[in-house]
């Protein structure tokens, strides 16, 4: 079986590899109430880029678009399309706990 690579797969195997060569993955756990609004999502393929988004946080603090909150309950969010994903980062025991999952409108702040 010939397996054809990509370069931009090559590419996404290489940094993966680098950002985690010198240093555990963070942990993810969610949250009850960040699954149900998960679930709540009816496109499925948003869905599943909102799940793939999170699992980048697996590379904290290496991630794209992740910004730090200030004077807010949660302190990153995480901006995946319109989709808002607010969470905390334990460092210490390095656990980042999935907190919320909004759709990006005047409130979600």
């Amino acid at each position: 079986m010939d397996t054809k690579w990509t370069p931009s797969f090559q590419k996404c195997v290489d940094i993966n590899f680098l950002l985690t060569y010198d240093r555990l993955m963070y942990k993810l756990e969610w949250m009850p109430k960040a699954l149900r609004q998960t679930r709540k999502i009816r496109d499925i393929e948003t869905r599943h880029e909102v799940v793939a988004g999170v699992e980048t946080l697996q590379n904290f603090p290496h991630c794209l678009n992740v910004k730090s909150l200030t004077r807010h309950k949660y302190g990153y969010r995480l901006r995946v399309g319109r989709w808002r994903v607010l969470f905390d980062v334990h460092e210490n025991v390095q656990i980042i706990s999935i907190e919320e999952v909004k759709k990006r409108n005047e409130r979600t702040y």
